[in-house]
């Protein structure tokens, strides 16, 4: 379960995938649990060498804590980044399984983010609750690049869902796809992707398809963080929650399962939960370690 990098050999990197039980499954991240003596310099090369979307980085939290209370950073292989729900699941799992289920707080880069785990046949599964969320509306300019980076036709987005930004501790750009078989066909200009997502500071593009009034296929490419695809991403899970109940799409209270990563053969599932009288999302899934 464990491994060490090249960094100086106390610090022990555990490797954990999120929103699957299946190791071969759901997105893989890395996680340093006592990150008191790396630097940024240090951090990023773990990230880089684990070669993973991202990798959690945890230290105390504030001074007068609990011992559930964290401070975490989140690594891509590329750059920091603000929030990742995967790496944030994973990481109370891995708290969890060495410290008891239960609540656990983290002061992430986007704000506090509350994580209940707890465990259900055998398995533990983490539930993050978001920092509040938002829409942005999106340029027809923007919206002809973005299509024109993945190669879509306009004639392939569902009109049911305009295209937005959304944000729960990252950016998304939302795209919905007429048709599964339009997200199933990914091959998109990395480089083009890439500088259009640098200029309107977005995570991931996520993409998705709508199977019945509670289910939605989804897949996240990442060009920002080096890697072409990201498996199950639960900070585009919430910002998605956020705009189905924004845009009247689904009701103020559901649940809803997002599956990700089948079509790159990681399949992942996540349940997403929208309450009435709190603007904030919840997603979970189960995190299990890579032997």
């Amino acid at each position: 379960m464990t491994d060490h990098t090249t960094v100086p050999a106390a610090d022990t990197v555990l490797r954990y995938t999120a929103f699957a039980t299946d190791p071969a499954g759901g997105n893989p991240a890395g996680i340093v649990l006592d990150a008191t003596a790396l630097d940024d310099a240090e951090m990023l090369k773990i990230a880089a060498e684990l070669g993973y979307s991202e990798s959690a980085f945890v230290t105390p939290g504030p001074a007068g804590s609990d011992q559930n209370v964290h401070t975490i950073r989140y690594f891509s292989p590329k750059a920091e980044v603000s929030f990742c729900g995967h790496a944030t699941v994973a990481t109370a799992v891995a708290l969890a399984e060495r410290h008891g289920t239960g609540d656990y707080l983290f002061h992430t880069p986007a704000g506090e983010v509350p994580v209940t785990v707890d465990r259900a046949d055998g398995v533990l599964r983490g539930t993050l609750t978001s920092v509040a969320p938002h829409l942005e509306d999106v340029s027809d300019g923007d919206l002809t690049e973005a299509l024109a980076a993945l190669g879509w036709p306009t004639d392939d987005l569902d009109p049911a869902f305009p295209p937005r930004i959304a944000y729960a501790g990252a950016r998304h750009l939302v795209l919905a796809a007429a048709t599964r078989e339009r997200l199933a066909d990914l091959s998109y200009d990395f480089d083009r992707l890439l500088n259009l997502m640098h200029r309107l500071d977005l995570t991931t593009v996520q993409l998705v398809w709508r199977e019945d009034a509670s289910t939605f296929h989804v897949r996240d490419p990442f060009p920002v963080g080096g890697v072409v695809e990201d498996p199950a991403t639960g900070a585009a899970a919430a910002a998605f929650g956020a705009y189905l109940r924004e845009l009247g799409l689904v009701p103020s209270a559901a649940e809803l399962t997002l599956y990700q990563g089948a079509d790159m053969g990681r399949p992942g599932e996540l349940t997403v939960t929208l309450r009435d009288g709190d603007p904030r999302v919840r997603v979970s899934g189960a995190a299990v370690p890579i032997p």
